[in-house]
């Protein structure tokens, strides 16, 4: 029988890099309950240590709450080298090798139970409300159906940099106004660090919200409630790893 899960927050989980620490402790912080609604927007995997934790804390959180589990650009690295054991310097310069090394010893039950994960994540997600969680964004001026590569949406950055630009004062119907925002009430992404403009929480342009702040480097796992607002934030990732330099 499919288990029912009573009504509750929708909450969206920003990237979280390995550091089950930080997503642990911003479970804890947000008091998440079996009733809540949990959307992750991907990137579990390659920075600190703790991708193996981090993948079972998931694959555990499944069973007592309703989850949503996207893919991230460095799910996608991951999973190709799993299946097919070619070696991505590239990947391992920038946070694999810590995942590599994590799951040295790994069993293979394990290590088929997360490829598994792995590979059935979704691109993305459309809620009822016509609200779009993606890992990174999207080109296509169509929407997310109509994208070409759906590598795009692990990957493109230029849906973020377009409103961080945008003249905030537009009208959304004027016909200036871009046409890859008018598809969804709002957007939910991940993947560029806010940090890199100098911000430390959830940051919202246009009806654009991202949710990654920097768990990867000094930053934090942050968590959303998308019809608040209310957002919740561990400790700095490096604070919690201090033996360790993350992707920094």
């Amino acid at each position: 029988m499919k288990k029912k899960f009573k009504m509750g927050r929708t909450l969206v989980i920003g990237d979280i890099h390995g550091g089950y620490e930080g997503l642990f402790q911003v479970m804890q912080r947000a008091e998440v309950n079996h009733s809540d609604n949990l959307i992750f927007l991907g990137d579990y995997v390659d920075g600190w240590s703790d991708s193996p934790k981090v993948i079972e804390y998931l694959l555990e959180l499944q069973t007592s709450n309703n989850c949503i589990f996207l893919k991230g650009n460095h799910e996608s690295l991951f999973l190709d080298y799993l299946q097919s054991g070619k070696k991505n310097l590239l990947w391992e310069s920038h946070g694999g090798l810590s995942t590599l090394n994590s799951y040295a010893n790994m069993s293979k039950n394990i290590l088929k139970r997360h490829t598994d994960f792995l590979s059935n994540l979704k691109h993305y997600h459309i809620d009822e409300q016509n609200r779009l969680f993606v890992h990174a964004g999207f080109t296509n001026l169509r929407g997310v159906q109509a994208e070409f590569f759906k590598e795009y949406l692990l990957w493109d950055r230029t849906l973020w940099e377009m409103v961080v630009c945008m003249d905030s004062s537009m009208d959304t119907g004027s016909e200036m106004y871009p046409s890859r925002l008018k598809h969804y009430k709002e957007i939910y992404i991940g993947h560029t660090p806010v940090s890199n403009l100098g911000f430390s929480t959830p940051t919202n342009f246009a009806n654009v919200w991202n949710i990654d702040t920097g768990a990867a480097y000094k930053g934090c796992v942050s968590i959303l409630d998308v019809n608040t607002k209310e957002y919740w934030q561990s400790a700095s990732l490096a604070d919690l790893y201090p033996n360790e330099t993350g992707r920094n």
